[in-house]
């Protein structure tokens, strides 16, 4: 089982906004969907950081086609959509 999704921006800035106001730990959590450890840990990095970004950016294994070969590979398949993957790699 993978890990769940980062929250977006808006949802940091809500639960921040929200942990200003004085609202308990689990109405946030409520109101953006996500855990109440979610919650501590954004207010605790806002409170220590001044920012709420996540450094988490590509996870996982790098792709083996770049972006300029898929293009590429989209392109020769179009052509001819009968080719065999065997033709296409060569």
């Amino acid at each position: 089982m993978g890990k769940a999704a980062d929250l977006s921006e808006f949802d940091r800035g809500q639960i921040v906004m929200a942990r200003k106001l004085g609202t308990s730990i689990i109405e946030p959590a409520r109101l953006v969907g996500c855990s109440r450890s979610a919650v501590v840990s954004i207010h605790a990095k806002w409170i220590n950081d001044g920012d709420t970004s996540s450094r988490r950016q590509g996870v996982g294994r790098p792709g083996v086609i770049k972006e300029k070969g898929r293009r590429r590979l989209s392109r020769f398949v179009k052509q001819n959509r009968r080719q065999t993957v065997a033709h296409l790699t060569a």
